[in-house]
């Protein structure tokens, strides 16, 4: 684990208080595993308050550049979204372990799901696939237009499908509602949402290969003060910790 301190490059607010924050350093090069977070101190240097977990929603090496995404709607998250070009953010990572790439599997397809905040680590997971020579389907839920974003720059990737909760725009309802028509093709899927949503992808996919990212409050981000733990039915100590475990595991392996 390395600490970095980062300068602002914009922090732009791209949907209903959802931010688009570039950060600029050396440490980025070192940022290149799409899955992974870093753990962002949100304050100044009094704060008493937590780093939060921010997934890495693209990479660019030449630049130097990372870019985040995240919901302004607590104290802390609230505070980094003030943060303005040329102030410096301190952060820890990359943490956690990515996604693995599906690029030795047959059908070479994936299909990408995400819901909410959970939609920015697949940007930088469905370059790396389609870099592999991977066919790439999104499936992106949001709750209303309002709320969405990115859909644009996902369409560049793949064929990118949406789903709103009130029909605003896309398909009305949930992922899930969009999920059979894509999986005949029998794709490796992969995850990133709520608890609740990652239950129905992995029952919706009907035993094929996954992957999930789960999303949870972190206290140190390395796995010390057991603040993100999930239950498992694969090892003997029945949980798992997602920070330094995870935030990535394969279908099946923890219970949701």
């Amino acid at each position: 684990m390395k600490k970095h301190l980062l300068n602002v490059a914009s922090n732009i607010e791209i949907a209903r208080n959802i931010f688009e924050m570039k950060l600029t350093g050396p440490g980025v090069g070192t940022m290149t595993t799409p899955g992974q977070f870093l753990h962002v101190s949100v304050g100044n240097h009094s704060s008493k308050l937590l780093r939060r977990p921010l997934s890495i929603c693209d990479v660019d090496l030449d630049r130097k550049e990372v870019t985040l995404l995240y919901r302004a709607q607590g104290e802390g998250t609230k505070q980094l979204s003030h943060k303005t070009m040329g102030e410096v953010v301190d952060v820890l990572g990359p943490l956690g372990n990515g996604f693995e790439l599906a690029e030795n599997d047959p059908n070479r397809k994936a299909l990408l799901i995400g819901g909410g905040i959970g939609v920015p680590p697949l940007y930088y997971l469905g370059k790396h696939l389609k870099s592999k020579g991977i066919e790439v389907t999104f499936i992106l839920g949001y709750q209303s237009i309002e709320d969405s974003f990115y859909i644009e720059k996902f369409n560049e990737i793949g064929e990118t499908i949406v789903t709103t909760v009130d029909g605003s725009l896309g398909i009305k309802g949930f992922v899930t509602d969009a999920m059979m028509d894509v999986m005949k093709d029998e794709p490796v899927i992969y995850s990133v949402g709520p608890a609740i949503m990652l239950k129905a992808v992995e029952e919706r996919a009907g035993g094929l290969r996954g992957y999930l990212s789960l999303e949870e409050r972190m206290g140190c981000g390395i796995g010390a003060c057991f603040a993100c733990v999930c239950p498992t039915d694969t090892r003997e100590s029945g949980y798992v910790k997602i920070c330094s475990d995870g935030p990535v595991f394969k279908m099946g392996e923890v219970v949701l």
